[in-house]
């Protein structure tokens, strides 16, 4: 059932995506020609006016075809037509979709919360050496680690983990008023907890809220929000300085595997169906940021292409055959199938061999 719903989960996600585009052509009196849920063959088609709408038998992707998207058409209702800002308008539509769907899953996840931890300090344990007069003290909230915003407690632990090291520059709030502690020491210390295994620990708690207002709430939704949108950025940071590498860039397939293991991990079925959401909401946020890069094939791919092609014929006054533009993205789009297809069988060959 966790698969059946995380397939789901994907096929929400592609369909509003895909309806973004739709909905900001349709607005614009663009002809679409056929709007697709998923990819490959279809196995359902049923022609409403102009539009064909159809359902494909691969699970993944879909599409919104409009009129002279890649090719020169005298159709005046074409994409290439329309004005240079309505084409940027539903270039964009789809990401902003996502996004938006991201930031209501996410809201809505925290709706029900009884608790939630804030990044302000509450106490210290006795073998903690980052606190005193000159340290960390007790109602300091977090503002920064080495130049990276604070804006969930859970960023604390992490943007430490990512700059190796105990020497740290951090921003802090303490009485309305910011205090910046730079090259600071964060010292970890060794301790056995209760089930005997030996955790590494800086001694400092953090503020538990219980029973937070609607308002606090709503609100933390909105910054896990934020956060997963840095998250994002740091992630490709990662792979392009080689932090990561390619083993440890996961597809679709494995996505579904781990929302699997979150449902599985779960103790109820509605914790379950809550964790898989806030997964849900995590994944729309990233289509949204990863399908807005400059990169041939995605939307983003297709607006740098658009501001590129729109200067040149205000500069030269002659229009660019959009041909050219449409063989860009078609190999674009090849390369990153093959680039997909690879990462589905390194997650299949990984999940076959756990």
């Amino acid at each position: 059932m966790s698969i059946i719903f995380a397939i789901l989960i994907f096929s929400f996600l592609i369909f509003i995506h895909e309806l973004g585009h739709f909905l900001a052509a349709k607005g614009f009196g663009v002809q679409v020609n056929e709007f697709s849920l998923f990819m490959g063959p279809a196995i359902f088609k049923k022609q409403v006016g102009e539009t064909v709408y159809s359902i494909r038998c691969i699970p993944f992707g879909g599409f919104c075809a409009m009129e002279g998207e890649d090719e020169d058409t005298d159709n005046p209702r074409s994409f290439q037509k329309a004005a240079w800002w309505k084409r940027l308008i539903i270039l964009v539509a789809g990401a902003a979709m996502n996004l938006v769907a991201g930031v209501l899953i996410m809201m809505i996840f925290f709706v029900p919360v009884k608790e939630l931890v804030m990044p302000v300090i509450s106490s210290f344990t006795d073998y903690s050496t980052v606190c005193g007069e000159d340290g960390l003290q007790v109602g300091d909230r977090i503002l920064e680690v080495d130049g990276e915003k604070i804006y969930v407690q859970a960023d604390f632990s992490l943007m430490l983990t990512l700059n190796p090291g105990e020497v740290h520059d951090l921003v802090v709030e303490r009485n309305g008023q910011k205090v910046i502690l730079d090259d600071f020491r964060m010292e970890r210390h060794e301790v056995i907890d209760e089930e005997g295994n030996s955790r590494m620990l800086y001694g400092m708690n953090f503020t538990l809220v219980e029973s937070p207002s609607l308002g606090t709430r709503l609100r933390y939704g909105l910054l896990n929000a934020v956060d997963s949108v840095r998250n994002v950025r740091l992630s490709l940071q990662m792979v392009f300085t080689g932090k990561v590498g390619i083993q440890d860039v996961g597809g679709p397939v494995m996505i579904v595997d781990q929302m699997s293991q979150v449902a599985q991990a779960s103790k109820s079925w509605t914790a379950a169906l809550m964790n898989m959401l806030l997964y849900g909401g995590i994944i729309a946020i990233n289509l949204a940021v990863m399908n807005m890069l400059p990169i041939p094939a995605l939307d983003g791919g297709r607006v740098f292409s658009l501001v590129v092609v729109t200067v040149i014929e205000a500069i030269t006054k002659k229009k660019v055959n959009p041909k050219y533009e449409g063989y860009i993205h078609a190999a674009g789009m090849i390369l990153l199938l093959i680039l997909m297809a690879l990462i589905m069988f390194k997650d299949i060959f990984t999940i076959v061999r756990r």
